[in-house]
């Protein structure tokens, strides 16, 4: 029986850890194993492509997706922890409240 080279676990992972990343990035930890396993597919595939249906290169580009929004999500922790960490939080939460405030003002003129 052959094993499925399926890329839906892998793209609802990363979709999934995109949203997150709103959240101090903490998506890379959906996005992050969504890689390693898309990572692990395409090399056992590649060594025994007889055991193995569907499409590599599908696979392959489900890899890529979940490397980019690993990346950013990556990104928006290491910005995180540096905003903790040298005090700059209460700046933070001004520029949020006021992105808040003209997404509100905007939604009000719709």
């Amino acid at each position: 029986m052959k094993k499925s080279l399926n890329t839906t676990v892998v793209y609802i992972l990363s979709i999934l850890g995109l949203l997150c990343c709103c959240f101090g990035g903490l998506g890379f930890l959906l996005s992050g194993p969504a890689y390693l396993m898309a990572n692990k597919k395409i090399k056992d595939a590649e060594l025994n492509p007889e055991d193995y249906e569907g499409s590599v290169s599908a696979m392959n580009t489900a890899k890529i997706v979940a490397l980019i929004i690993l990346a950013i999500n990556l990104l928006i922790f290491i910005r995180t922890i540096y905003v903790i960490a040298t005090g700059d939080f209460s700046e933070f939460q001004k520029e949020w409240e006021k992105a808040m405030e003209e997404l509100n003002q905007s939604a009000l003129l719709i």
